[in-house]
C-alpha cells in the first residue's frame, strides 16, 4: 500500500503495534527509514522529504499524538501532506491506566487541529483505507491519519519479568 503510494520516507517511535510493518519498511531498500526520539520530529521529516521531492509516512502510537500538538500547526501554516498511521492505545483491552486520556482524546485532537481520521477496525479494512488516505494527502495537500483501534493490533500484555 504505502510502495503503492510512492511512499520513500518513513518515520518512527519504535511502537510493538507496527513491529511488523516496520521490519518490513527496513528490508525494503528502496525505503529510507528514521527512527525518531520523539513524534513531533517526524512532522518535521515528513516536510522535509516534501520539499525534496519525495513522500513520507509518520508511524506513531495514539500516546504520540499529544506530542505532535504543536508541530501539526506547521501543516497549516506550509500546507504540506502529512499521511500518520496511528496505532491506539487507551481503548478496548487496555491495562495501562496512563494510555486512557490520550487514547480517548486522540481524534478530537487530530480534529482540532485540522488532520482528517479514517478509522480502522479490522484488518480486511487497512488497504483500502491506507489508499484511500494516500490519496487524499498526496492529491491535495491534506493531513491524514490512518487510525489502526486497538482491538485490531491486539490486546497488549505487560510482560513483568
Amino acid at each position: 500500500m504505502l510502495k503503492q503510494a510512492r511512499i520513500r520516507q518513513a518515520s518512527y517511535v519504535p511502537d510493538a503495534g507496527h513491529a511488523q510493518l516496520i521490519d518490513l519498511l527496513h528490508a525494503d531498500p528502496e525505503i529510507q527509514t528514521t527512527v525518531l526520539t520523539t513524534e513531533e520530529e517526524g512532522v518535521a521529516v515528513a516536510a522535509g522529504a516534501w520539499l525534496g521531492g519525495e513522500r513520507a509516512v509518520l508511524l506513531l502510537q495514539s500516546s504520540g499524538v499529544g506530542n505532535c500538538i504543536n508541530m501539526l500547526s506547521l501543516i497549516s501554516i506550509c500546507r504540506f501532506p502529512l499521511l500518520m498511521l496511528v496505532t491506539m492505545r487507551g481503548e478496548w483491552a487496555e491495562f495501562n491506566p496512563w494510555q486512557v486520556p490520550m487514547g480517548s482524546a486522540t481524534a478530537s485532537a487530530l480534529d482540532l487541529m485540522g488532520v482528517k481520521t479514517i478509522r480502522v477496525d479490522t484488518s480486511e479494512e487497512v488497504p483500502d483505507a491506507v489508499s484511500a488516505a494516500a490519496a487524499m494527502v498526496f492529491d491535495t495537500d491534506q493531513a491524514m491519519a490512518v487510525v489502526l483501534s486497538q482491538r485490531l493490533i491486539g490486546r497488549k500484555q505487560w510482560d513483568a519479568r
